[in-house]
């Protein structure tokens, strides 16, 4: 498998796993000591690998059945590093993910988050 697709199976787990609040998929899907930060309703949100875990589980997953909105808009590679752009759905909201991954122990992880969750207005 391809550097490009081994990447693109790990967003994709990484969406399911939110969609669905699917803890083993996000645990397999985030390296354990991931950030996870954004602006979220005005606020800086930082978080932990677990602390994003937990606030997705509260949040609770989507109906069985539900088809995931996931569009991978950019994959840039440079050796064991890579950066993604993806705008995905999580409880009803927009977001637009940028995805820190390195590959560790012949696995690629997502290490670091940012996020803009879209339609909420900017901090100034």
């Amino acid at each position: 498998m391809s550097e490009a697709k081994e990447i693109e199976a790990v967003v994709h787990l990484y969406v399911e796993g939110m969609t669905f609040a699917n803890e083993a998929a996000m645990r397999k899907a985030f390296h354990p000591r991931a950030a996870i930060v954004g602006n979220y309703d005005g606020a800086l949100e930082w978080l932990s690998r677990d602390e994003f875990i937990k606030a997705v589980a509260e949040e609770g997953g989507a109906e069985p059945g539900t088809q995931p909105y996931m569009d991978i808009q950019i994959i840039d590679i440079a050796g064991d590093a890579a950066n993604v752009k993806v705008v995905d759905e999580f409880a009803g909201a927009r977001f637009t993910d940028y995805l820190s991954l390195l590959k560790v122990d012949g696995r690629w992880a997502i290490i670091h988050k940012v996020y803009y969750l879209q339609g909420q207005a900017r901090p100034s």
